[in-house]
């Protein structure tokens, strides 16, 4: 059997960990000969709740879950991983100011990355889902400098794949037969889903979104705003925000990161914006496409900007550079 590697979760008494433990554990993300040891990562007041996570995941009886940590200390969840899944952060509060919750993010993001920083092997491959996701993991990134900046990442996975299940959905066929969607930008609600480069398979072959779709109104408008507010429409709908669609996103994200993308495929996540060649600013964490070979990720170059695309792409940077400025003006305090 292979060495086992060490996986953290941090928010790990939360309902998006209840629904990734799991999947993870059973070997549905790094394998499934890939034994695991995972950490479960909370604040002090969810202890007791996380004896109740590690009971259960203990009861599933896995063959691949060789141990369940549960700690609040960063030097004990950080120490020697391999894969770090950064699910824990300061939720909005009604009436709070998006720049009080990017200070107590940035508090948090500090301590986390200074720990990845110290504790962490130098392999580890950083996954940030809490939100605000893209400032969350610039904030952890810049926090530990020993450990290279294309190891962090920002889930837009989840974004990714409902514009895909829309498509499908429109188009009549399975999420599988959709491809090459992209979400640019911040995971907000400034995010671009962009179908240009899209390719759908239908009964005919294999066509371009557009054509496939047969709706440049619907494309153009009510796609990208559904998209766009969909978890605001679940919050609405389930008075909780998604947790289910989260931790498939989740798995997605960090499978592909381990066993790369299918050849001519690619897939959208955050990533540092640095020598990208679609003019967005350099000190960025802003979702791309990107392609995953040997467990690092390149960002698709020469894709075709129409002017639409470019003003929505431009917008949704000018939101991520106010957002990191309001950030490292919290971080140099």
């Amino acid at each position: 059997m292979a060495e086992p590697i060490r996986v953290v979760v941090t928010g790990a008494a939360g309902q998006i960990a209840y629904s990734l433990l799991y999947s993870i554990a059973k070997g549905d993300v790094f394998g499934k000969d890939q034994p695991i040891i995972l950490i479960l990562l909370d604040i002090p007041p969810m202890l007791p709740v996380l004896d109740g996570v590690v009971m259960e995941l203990q009861d599933c009886a896995l063959p691949l879950l060789m141990d369940v940590i549960p700690t609040d200390k960063v030097e004990v969840g950080f120490k020697d991983i391999d894969a770090a899944i950064l699910v824990g952060s300061m939720p909005r509060k009604e009436g709070m100011e998006r720049k009080d919750l990017l200070k107590a993010n940035v508090a948090i993001f500090k301590t986390q990355g200074s720990a990845l920083d110290k504790y962490a092997k130098k392999s580890v491959k950083v996954l940030v889902v809490g939100n605000p996701a893209n400032t969350n993991c610039l904030i952890a990134s810049k926090s530990a400098p020993s450990i290279p900046k294309e190891n962090f990442s920002c889930l837009t996975r989840l974004d990714h794949n409902r514009a895909c299940s829309q498509v499908a959905m429109r188009c009549g066929v399975s999420s599988s037969q959709v491809k090459n969607v992209i979400i640019w930008g911040n995971h907000s609600s400034t995010q671009y889903p962009d179908v240009h480069h899209a390719k759908v398979n239908v009964a005919s072959g294999e066509k371009s979104a557009y054509e496939a779709v047969k709706n440049d109104a619907w494309l153009r408008g009510d796609f990208i705003s559904t998209v766009q507010q969909r978890g605001a429409a679940v919050i609405k709908a389930r008075k909780l925000s998604s947790a289910m669609s989260a931790a498939k996103a989740i798995c997605d994200h960090m499978r592909d990161i381990w066993f790369g993308t299918k050849e001519g495929e690619f897939i959208s996540m955050g990533v540092y914006a640095a020598g990208n060649s679609y003019g967005i600013p350099e000190d960025l964490i802003y979702s791309f496409p990107v392609q995953i070979k040997n467990k690092s990720w390149k960002i698709v170059d020469g894709l075709d900007i129409n002017d639409f695309s470019r003003a929505k792409m431009d917008a949704t940077a000018a939101e991520l550079v106010e957002e990191r400025d309001t950030a490292l003006d919290f971080l140099s305090k």
